[in-house]
């Protein structure tokens, strides 16, 4: 399974900064967006799976760049959950009638958060989103945020983690370091290519206490695989 992309649409910094840590926990990619012409800036780069829109923002309302985007083949289906402090079951219909397929009033869970956007996901394009993802004995399970290996739990950090549900979710595919840099932490990351190799070592040393370091593979030349094959030197 693709990594799933969440354009977030917010003008406040540290309600972007706790979204993004919840859905970056959850396995989710994100795009961040503070205003309405940034959110159409990063859809002409990505087209992500779902929006989180604000319906404050500073150069627009949120429904109004709801039922732009509603209205643009492009974009019209991708579904959109409005994010906002307005509870008047008025402006849920308002919100709901310009296209958006959800609604979360402010202020909200980011585990509630999470659970909404993987209905909508759901409903709307199918998506697989099982919190479990398996690979050679390996077990990723996102609810819990544990990983185990036939039955013995794995000691790892966030971003390990992070790296290796991207893996699971994409094995036996071959990525770049600036691709897994882009996957795991972001376009906007400005980090070195070498953050990569420092953090695969650092996954597969938490692997090796189980015995399943194997399954990160180092392609020369090209970058990283994840696989229960035998690699042939």
């Amino acid at each position: 399974m693709p990594e799933i992309k969440i354009l977030v649409v917010e003008d406040e910094a540290a309600v972007r900064g706790m979204v993004r840590f919840a859905l970056e926990q959850a396995g989710f990619g994100v795009i961040e967006a503070p205003s309405a012409l940034a959110a159409q800036e990063r859809l002409a780069d990505a087209r992500p799976q779902l929006i989180l829109m604000d319906w404050m923002l500073p150069d627009m309302s949120g429904v109004d760049l709801t039922r732009r985007l509603k209205k643009d083949e492009y974009s019209r289906d991708i579904p959109v959950i409005m994010l906002t402090a307005k509870g008047e079951i008025d402006d849920r219909v308002k919100g709901l009638e310009a296209g958006a397929d959800d609604y979360v009033p402010k202020p909200f869970s980011p585990r509630e958060l999470v659970a909404r956007i993987r209905a909508v996901l759901r409903r709307t394009v199918g998506e697989d989103l099982d919190a479990s993802l398996s690979l050679g004995g390996v077990t990723l399970d996102d609810e819990t945020h544990r990983v185990t290996a036939d039955d013995r739990e794995v000691d790892m950090g966030p971003t390990e983690f992070r790296l290796l549900r991207f893996f699971l979710a994409n094995p036996e595919r071959v990525f770049s370091r600036e691709q897994i840099l882009d996957y795991v932490w972001g376009r906007n990351s400005f980090l070195e290519e070498r953050t990569v190799d420092v953090h695969i070592r650092r996954l597969r040393k938490a692997l090796e206490h189980v015995g399943k370091e194997a399954l990160i593979q180092t392609v020369r030349g090209v970058g990283y695989r994840c696989s229960d094959r035998p690699q042939v030197s």
